[in-house]
């Protein structure tokens, strides 16, 4: 079987591994759908390393939707059986620890965490080997695109706003409108809070104000803070997640927030400067979001359905596996809507 790998300085290669067999606890899933990730962006960029063969290297991709296509040996049939329609949380533990047991392996030790396509054969690949605990259901009422979403990017969002806990009753600044950004716009607006939506890209603006932002933010036309202090009369937002992994808009965040704002940082890369007498005058609460539980990621599913939300409507671009050279172009430029590989 050939899977995708990321060699850095922009290269991918075709990997052979073998056609993988499950042990116990293992299913093997067929892929339908295998969603790119912003964090793909990461290795794709990252200095190549000619010191690690190629067949070293772990097939990429961690936004897993499909079919069981096998099980292994002892798995009891309500834990999983073929045919059974699943995303993946792209991440396994111990499995015993309490970060494991409350649906966080991402929070297990390090040296016993499984993270799959960074240590372990990602999704982009027509098979996968995965630990059966991993397994969330995907409802009939969602299509593998959507599922891939869930799995990471909407589900990240998802995560976010759990930690920010916002009402309908308050306003939610949203910084950056790729995959993620998009994902909350779109949540947070079913939840009832007021959206406003940041991106330096006049598309993905337009795509936001379509998802149900009431106002959207163009930082290159405007100051994004005196932008959204006028749009709150002087008072400043309740809430802000961070998705693009701007220091600028870390920044803009930070000085936008009301008195007893919340704001939480999802975006890879950003270095913040505080200022403790800014934040300590305003009381406010900074905090982070890895992802989502296990948990959180099939509430989110649940959501999506119940709320009957078009996820789909994140997808610019499908693709086939053999076409990855230029999905990976395109999606380096930022500037698209959410992307995958279709089996």
């Amino acid at each position: 079987m050939k899977g995708l790998a990321f060699l850095g300085d922009r290269r991918l290669a075709f990997v052979e591994v073998g056609e993988p067999t499950p042990g116990p606890g293992e299913v093997v899933v067929e892929m339908k759908a295998s969603g790119m990730c912003g964090s793909d962006l990461h290795p794709y960029r990252a200095p190549h390393n000619p010191d690690i063969p190629l067949a070293s290297r772990f097939i990429g991709g961690h936004e897993p939707a499909g079919i069981v296509a096998d099980v292994g040996p002892g798995l009891p049939r309500h834990v999983a059986k073929q045919g059974d329609r699943v995303m993946v949380h792209h991440y396994h533990g111990c499995g015993v620890c309490e970060h494991c047991r409350t649906g966080w392996p991402q929070l297990c030790r390090p040296s016993t965490r499984t993270t799959y396509s960074a240590n372990a054969h990602g999704a982009h690949a027509p098979y996968m080997k995965v630990a059966a605990a991993t397994l969330v259901p995907l409802d009939e009422a969602l299509s593998f695109e959507a599922g891939a979403a869930i799995a990471c990017g909407t589900g990240t969002a998802w995560g976010a706003l759990e930690r920010l806990q916002v009402r309908g009753d308050e306003t939610i600044v949203v910084f950056g409108q790729g995959p993620v950004g998009l994902s909350a716009t779109l949540l947070a607006a079913a939840q009832g809070a007021r959206v406003i939506a940041i991106d330096i890209d006049r598309d993905r603006l337009a795509l936001a104000a379509s998802f149900g932002a009431h106002s959207v933010v163009n930082p290159r036309e405007v100051d994004p803070v005196q932008a959204l202090h006028d749009l709150t009369h002087g008072r400043g937002v309740d809430c802000v997640m961070e998705t693009s992994g701007s220091s600028q808009a870390a920044g803009a965040g930070l000085a936008a927030l009301a008195v007893w704002g919340r704001m939480c940082m999802v975006g890879i890369g950003a270095s913040v400067n505080l200022e403790m007498r800014a934040l300590l005058d305003r009381q406010v609460t900074v905090m982070t979001s890895y992802t989502m539980s296990t948990v959180g990621q099939h509430e989110c599913a649940e959501f999506v359905v119940q709320r009957q939300l078009d996820i789909d409507r994140l997808f610019t671009h499908r693709w086939r596996l053999d076409q990855a050279e230029e999905a990976y172009r395109l999606f380096d430029t930022q500037s698209t809507g959410k992307a995958a590989f279709i089996f």
